[in-house]
């Protein structure tokens, strides 16, 4: 399943043209929910791509959503990460307070539609209705359903346990608006006037990385180089899954490259040669900058 990022902030504070910068798309529309899929610039992609002479070459992405204003903060309940739009300390602090105020209203309605479910005599709603009740206790101190001491249950889907990561648009920050009109230009055009430099939206998408702890592992191949992004600590296993279901529902073993040695060696045929690739099964635990074949019979 791919990642998706939500983008949230005061009104008037810039989504509309980060959600356009990140996405360079020209669609986006202030006031409406906008979706799209926003690239993660990656040097080692096109270094692979070369070695291997591929026709295609596809980043890896992440899809995202911009919403329009707090009333519509409940439709990113199902969205891995938060990035919220401010032009100031004190829009940060605001919106922090609506995601908890929103999580509080979350749970107390929650709460209310498992207890008349629960007159019905069955335990397991009977003791749902009282960790639910320890639960609206706990945020109503103030507190963030981050902190909450014991298991929060799954069904809730907190906004506040989210990684949120703030966007300062203006002085001292990133001029979205620029940005915005950048993405709508020919990547040469927007480099060069960039000075050939990076765009400051790569920060952003490096903070997004590290907040939801991120990995990066490619296919190459002549037809199409890919990178393809992970959560640390998965296995070869979520990666095929990641590719196409079939793959992973017929996977056999997985042909294993570090990046580097196979742009070094020049070619699949020779990193084997040298010894460099090696057979791992469904249960490795896949490396960033890791080169993957993976194998499979359906």
């Amino acid at each position: 399943m791919a990642l998706e990022v939500g983008i949230v902030g005061p009104p008037g504070s810039g989504k509309t043209s980060l959600f356009t910068a990140l996405t360079r798309a020209r669609g986006g529309e202030y006031g409406k929910t906008n979706v799209g899929v926003a690239p993660i610039s990656d040097s080692r992609l096109g270094e692979l791509a070369r070695v291997v002479s591929a026709r295609k070459v596809t980043p890896a992405t992440i899809r995202v959503q911009d919403v329009p204003g707090s009333a519509a903060i409940g439709d990113l309940r199902q969205v891995d990460a938060l990035l919220v739009v401010i032009r100031n300390q004190d829009e940060l602090e605001s919106f922090e307070l609506e995601l908890l105020v929103a999580d509080r209203d979350h749970v107390e309605r929650r709460l209310e539609r498992v207890e008349k479910q629960a007159k019905s005599g069955d335990p397991k709603l009977r003791a749902a209705v009282d960790e639910l009740k320890k639960v609206l206790a706990h945020v109503d101190t103030g507190a963030s359903l981050a902190d909450y001491p014991g298991t929060l249950p799954g069904e809730l889907e907190p906004l506040t346990t989210k990684p949120l990561i703030a966007v300062v648009n203006g002085p001292g920050g990133i001029d979205l608006k620029l940005e915005a009109e950048l993405a709508e230009l020919p990547a040469e055009e927007a480099a060069a006037f960039r000075d050939g430099g990076p765009s400051a939206l790569d920060d952003v998408i490096a903070r997004l990385r590290d907040a939801l702890d991120l990995i990066t592992f490619f296919t190459a191949g002549e037809k199409e180089t890919r990178a393809w992004t992970l959560r640390r600590g998965e296995t070869a296993l979520d990666a095929a899954e990641s590719i196409h279901s079939d793959i992973a529902r017929g996977f056999i073993r997985c042909e294993v490259v570090d990046w580097r040695d196979l742009v070094e060696a020049g070619s699949h045929v020779e990193v084997a040669r040298r010894g460099k690739q090696r057979l791992e099964g469904k249960t490795y635990v896949v490396q960033d900058g890791d080169v993957l074949n993976i194998r499979f019979n359906v």
